[in-house]
C-alpha cells in the first residue's frame, strides 16, 4: 500500500473519529447532563454549556424555517460534504487530507444532526461578561473551522508552483 492510499485511509479514520466525538458529545450533553432542560451550565468565567437549537447554516445564515427548508439544508450541505470526501480522495499530502477530513467529520456530525432532530444541536459559549464573540458552537462547528484555517493557510504560504509547461519559448 503507498502513501497516498494510507494518508487517504488516516483522513478517513480522522473524519470518522470527529464525527463520533461530535455526536457522542452531544448524546452525553442532551442525556448525561440534560442541557436542554438546564439550558446553562455555568463552567468558567468565559465558558458555559448552553443549549442552542441552530436552525441555519455558518453564521446563522439560510435559516430552515420549515419541513422543505430543513431537507434542502441536508441536501446542501451533503453535496459539500460529498464534495470534500472527493477532494480528499484525490489528495496526496497529508496535511491536506488532515484538514479535508476536519471538514468532513464536522459536515456529517452537523448533517446527522438536522437529519435526526431538524437543526444543528449547539452549547460551546465562548464569552467575556456579556461580550459574546463568536456565536455558541459545537466540536463538529470547531473541526470544520479549524480545517478551512488550515486549508487557507496551506494554500496561501504553500511555496510550491504549479509544473510550467514544458514548451519551448517563442522564438523572436
Amino acid at each position: 500500500m503507498n502513501n497516498a492510499v494510507r494518508h487517504r485511509i488516516a483522513g478517513l479514520l480522522i473524519a470518522a473519529l470527529i464525527f463520533l466525538a461530535d455526536q457522542g458529545l452531544k448524546s452525553w450533553l442532551v442525556y448525561g447532563l440534560k442541557l436542554r432542560q438546564q439550558h446553562v451550565i455555568e463552567l468558567l468565567p468565559f465558558f458555559d454549556l448552553r443549549w442552542t437549537q441552530n436552525f441555519g447554516v455558518s453564521l446563522g445564515l439560510f435559516t430552515a424555517g420549515s419541513p422543505e427548508g430543513r431537507w434542502a439544508l441536508v441536501a446542501m450541505t451533503g453535496a459539500i460534504a460529498l464534495f470534500v470526501f472527493v477532494w480528499m480522495m484525490r489528495e496526496r499530502k497529508m496535511g491536506d487530507i488532515v484538514a479535508l477530513a476536519l471538514v468532513l467529520g464536522g459536515a456529517a456530525g452537523n448533517i446527522r444532526d438536522r437529519a435526526e432532530v431538524g437543526y444543528v444541536i449547539d452549547y460551546a459559549d465562548l464569552h467575556l461578561g456579556e461580550w459574546r464573540p463568536f456565536l455558541i458552537f459545537n466540536l463538529a462547528d470547531a473541526a470544520i473551522t479549524i480545517g478551512v484555517l488550515i486549508i487557507l493557510a496551506r494554500s496561501l504560504l504553500s511555496s510550491e508552483k504549479p509544473d510550467a509547461k514544458t514548451e519551448p519559448a517563442p522564438e523572436s
